[in-house]
Formats: C-alpha cells, sequence, structure tokens
C-alpha cells in the first residue's frame, strides 16, 4: 500500500530555506531522509508499515523535490543540512527523535548523530559509509562504481550543462544500475514522476551537483575533524546495507562504522543500493525492530 502521494507536503521555514515535509502515523518521531537522485517519496513503499507505530517526517532535503535550495556549496554541506532538519523537527514538536537516512540523507543524518547527540534517540543508517572514508578508498573498482561523486563535485556549470543534454538518460541509467536487477521495475511511477522533476529544473540540478561539491570538501573536512578529535556517535546506531549495493562495494561496513560509533548492529539486506524500493518488506522489518 502506497501513502506519501496521497498526502499534501507542508512547508517548514528554517535558517537555510523552506521545507517540504510530509508527516504520517501516529506515535515516537521518526525522521526519514532520502538521498541522490531522489526526494520523500523513496520512503512510500516502508511507510505504512513503519508509520502503525511511528508519527513518520519525511521532507525533501535541501535542493531536492519541492523544497528550498542552499545558496553556495557551504550551505549544503550536512552539517548544514542537519540544523536545519533539527529546526524543522522543532517546529514540528519534536525535540528528540528517532532517525533513518538513506544514501546522502544517511550522511545528514550520521553528520546530526555526531554534532546535535542531545536530538538523536536512535539511528538506522542504509547503504553508505561515512563520506571521508569513501574517498580515502576511492580504488580503480570504487571509482568506476561511483564515478558520480568526482563528477558531480567539478566546477559550475559544467556537470550541470553535461546532464541537461540528457537528463532522463542520466537518471534512469544511474538509478538502473545501482539496482540488483539492473532495472527500473522497483520504482513507482509516482515516485519516478518525482526524480525526473529533480532533473528538469536547473536550480535543483544546480544545487545536487553543490550536495557533492559539499561532499568532496567541507564535508571531508568535517569527518577528519571529528575523527582527529576522538568523537563518536552515541546513539544506538543500525546498519543496513543492500547486499550487492554501493556500500559493499567498499568494505565491510559495520567494520568501518564501529570506527565511528560506540554502539552499532546491522546487516545486509537482499537488495542493490534503494533498499526501501527494492526489498520494502525487509527493510521494514528490519527498521521496526530496531525502533521499537
Amino acid at each position: 500500500m502506497r501513502v506519501l502521494n496521497d498526502i499534501d507536503p507542508r512547508r517548514i521555514e528554517t535558517s537555510g530555506g523552506g521545507l517540504s515535509v510530509r508527516t504520517v502515523g501516529n506515535g515516537p518521531a521518526l525522521l526519514l531522509l532520502h538521498g541522490f537522485p531522489q526526494t520523500g517519496m523513496m520512503w512510500d513503499p516502508v511507510a505504512v508499515a513503519l508509520a502503525a507505530q511511528h508519527t513518520l517526517i519525511i521532507p525533501d532535503l535541501p535542493g531536492y523535490g519541492l523544497s528550498d535550495t542552499p545558496v553556495s556549496v557551504d550551505s549544503a554541506s550536512k552539517r548544514q543540512m542537519a540544523v536545519q532538519m533539527i529546526e524543522m523537527m522543532r517546529a514540528l514538536g519534536h525535540e528528540r527523535f528517532d532517525l533513518a537516512g538513506h544514501d546522502r540523507g544517511g550522511r545528514v543524518a550520521y553528520r546530526l548523530a555526531l554534532d546535535h547527540p542531545e536530538n538523536v534517540h536512535r539511528l538506522a543508517i542504509l547503504d553508505i559509509l561515512p563520506t571521508s572514508e569513501y574517498w580515502a578508498k576511492m580504488d580503480r573498482a570504487f571509482a568506476l562504481k561511483i564515478y558520480h561523486w568526482a563528477f558531480l563535485a567539478q566546477p559550475y556549470p559544467f556537470p550541470e550543462t553535461m546532464i541537461t543534454a540528457a537528463p532522463a538518460h542520466f537518471l534512469e541509467t544511474t538509478l538502473s544500475s545501482w539496482t540488483r536487477t539492473q532495472s527500473l521495475d522497483c520504482f513507482a511511477a509516482d515516485a519516478l514522476a518525482e526524480y525526473r522533476r529533480n532533473f528538469s529544473d536547473h536550480s535543483i540540478l544546480k544545487a545536487m551537483c553543490d550536495d557533492y561539491r559539499a561532499g568532496a570538501s567541507i564535508d571531508v573536512e568535517h569527518d577528519l575533524a571529528d575523527r582527529a578529535a576522538g568523537r563518536k556517535i552515541t546513539a544506538p546506531t543500525l546498519v543496513l546495507w543492500g547486499a550487492t549495493g554501493i556500500a559493499a562495494n567498499a568494505s565491510t561496513p559495520l567494520d568501518v562504522w564501529h570506527d565511528w560509533a560506540t554502539d552499532v548492529r546491522g546487516a545486509p539486506i537482499e537488495s542493490g543500493h534503494f533498499i526501501p524500493e527494492e526489498n520494502p518488506s525487509a527493510t521494514a522489518e528490519a527498521l521496526n525492530r530496531f525502533f521499537d
């Protein structure tokens, strides 16, 4: 059952601009953050199962979907996005909450947990390793797998201009190549329509590239500063990764996250990178078990 397309998003103003957010369910607050090249609609396949026991707060990240775009690369940092998430949650009446993030949303999520531990009850991270770890492990095989990290981080307007020549092709090739079946079969038509809109709006396209420009610069600096200072995530942390996903190509995800968090558990999901859409039942079961 799908529910998010029937919910009109609300607009919440933050210090970095307005955020488009959908809410559904009852119970303790659970903030769900999407990744590239998607919107909050990626959570729709698991929303009903999670909403039975949680109040789900599902925004479009800054620069994606219907949310405002950051004004600079620095304002596209995961630190600034984390601040906006906290401001949004406070506006909705939630000071402390559970948190799950996939892909770029996972990077916002772990940054929020590092910078604002008092706000995070429990944390789930889906199919990523920390940003600085990805760059450090960028060998030939991994660079071919995540070529977009270096491409999208190139100075404006090079990647934007190239993608604009064939936006649907870039999007659909990216999506399908990261799934277990190498197809678009797991993506609902309404979700794909939202993802396509991301690539038809030049301001959003630039914001997505700025997200990756921050990921190649200021986000790495923040990660390395935390490592040098010995700071770790203190919230109980669940790590899920696709058995054929992106994180599994770099290292054993749990081994890496044990260096970044004090209380870590996790397991692979039978899927590629897009865990909630490729295997919603296993994803919802794992998240519900952890957050309950």
